[in-house]
């Protein structure tokens, strides 16, 4: 049985063996829900034919609506981490994911698999949630900078793999049957917890559910500066991702017909983002997390813009040697970004960390998710609405980012203005 975790350093406080076990652990639990949104994507054509979409963007709300359930269940795993430790909730909303996954598996009604969609993403957020906020019991500052960026670059490598995995599932029968490996996969990942991730939130730190003590909790993430403007930040950033990704099968497959070759596609700028989580962890340590972010951000707008210019400029699509190449940059500077900058909203909050990653997962998730479905709704048979809303948003990124640190750049560590 799991016993709870003693004082000590962070890897002895684990009872893992080494912070290896811990980062792995961790990149799994996110997987559970990174999953079922990258495995959906090589699959929604023929959701949409099985069950009777007639309109191709109608097909991206199976990865909406359960961004939207993700967000919205956010705000109830925090204080209820915070109230009775890590563990059970993580359990009790993996639960659910498992349960309905499985039961998306038998449904002839594609209403019914948005709203399956829906119920999955809430059971998925305490994976959100829970990770960030036991990631911050163990690690503070530049450290758990570090730590979440080899966390992330852990995690990345399933987007490299997983839309091949749903295409390879499919050979040996129906679209269902990816909703059978969601629930399977995250079924060994909770067996894993339980023998091996102990509470790492001691029982004296433990916050009341009353009104008040939840009153205080979201008044110390919302009246913070620094963490409320990184926070819209990420949220803005994270609405291209969303946008990307709920378009990528038509822009891969209809518009360069890709075919089978559209999860190589996917995987190579998966695998850009996995590259930049990993040189994070190894320079944020040197240059500090608003340098590497803020520097980010301006090739992240750059490119986009660039991008953008490009699409006006021909007369068809931007040709696919061109795209990658630009996608694969804009990629590589959102995973810095991000990586960055929430570790700077987090870190004015340690001592309400459940909560505060509950609040922080609610915006960015339902703040990105609504934005990435504009984008992606926008889809016109051409990349122009994906590249313009990239601009769009990082330039509103960029306003947040200059509110939080006062108008000043390249700060380091000991400049950070204070909240």
């Amino acid at each position: 049985m799991p016993i709870d975790i003693k004082q000590g350093h962070s890897e002895q406080r684990t009872g893992m063996r080494g912070r290896g076990e811990f980062i792995a652990l961790i990149a799994a639990v996110m997987a559970i829900n990174a999953l079922a949104i990258d495995i959906m994507l090589p699959g929604l054509q023929e959701i949409g034919a099985s069950l009777g979409v007639e309109s191709e963007n109608h097909r991206q709300f199976v990865i909406t609506a359960y961004l939207l359930g993700l967000g919205v269940s956010q705000l109830f795993y925090g204080p209820l981490s915070d109230r009775f430790g890590r563990r059970i909730p993580l359990f009790v909303g993996t639960s659910i994911y498992i349960v309905t996954a499985l039961a998306a598996a038998f449904t002839t009604s594609f209403s019914m698999l948005i709203l399956l969609r829906v119920l999955q993403g809430i059971g998925a957020a305490g994976t959100r949630v829970i990770s960030v906020s036991i990631v911050r019991d163990l690690y503070g500052g530049r450290q758990m900078a570090e730590v979440m960026s080899l966390i992330m670059m852990v995690f990345m490598i399933l987007p490299v793999i997983a839309p091949a995995t749903g295409q390879f599932i499919m050979l040996f029968g129906e679209w269902h049957l990816i909703f059978v490996f969601m629930a399977v996969s995250a079924a060994v990942v909770m067996v894993w917890v339980y023998f091996r991730m102990p509470e790492t939130l001691a029982v004296e730190k433990r916050r009341s559910l009353s009104i008040t003590s939840l009153a205080q909790s979201f008044s110390l993430v919302l009246t913070n500066r620094v963490a409320f403007f990184y926070m819209l930040g990420t949220s803005f950033i994270l609405g291209t991702l969303f946008g990307f990704i709920g378009s990528s099968q038509q822009i891969y497959v209809g518009i360069y017909e890709l075919g089978e070759l559209f999860p190589l596609a996917f995987a190579v700028v998966a695998a850009t983002m996995a590259l930049s989580s990993f040189l994070n962890s190894r320079f944020v340590g040197r240059y500090g997390m608003r340098r590497i972010s803020q520097t980010m951000l301006f090739v992240f707008i750059g490119f986009s813009l660039l991008w953008f210019v490009l699409s006006l400029s021909f007369e068809g699509p931007v040709p696919l040697f061109l795209l990658l190449p630009l996608y694969m940059v804009i990629m590589f500077s959102f995973g810095q970004i991000t990586s960055n900058f929430n570790a700077l909203a987090m870190e004015p909050l340690g001592a309400v960390a459940g909560t505060a990653s509950s609040v922080l997962g609610f915006t960015q998730t339902t703040v990105g998710a609504t934005l990435g479905a504009i984008i992606g709704q926008s889809f016109d048979g051409t990349t122009t609405p994906i590249a313009l809303g990239f601009t769009i948003l990082g330039i509103i990124s960029f306003i947040c980012m200059l509110i939080a640190e006062r108008g000043k750049l390249f700060a380091s560590q000991h400049q950070a203005p204070k909240p």
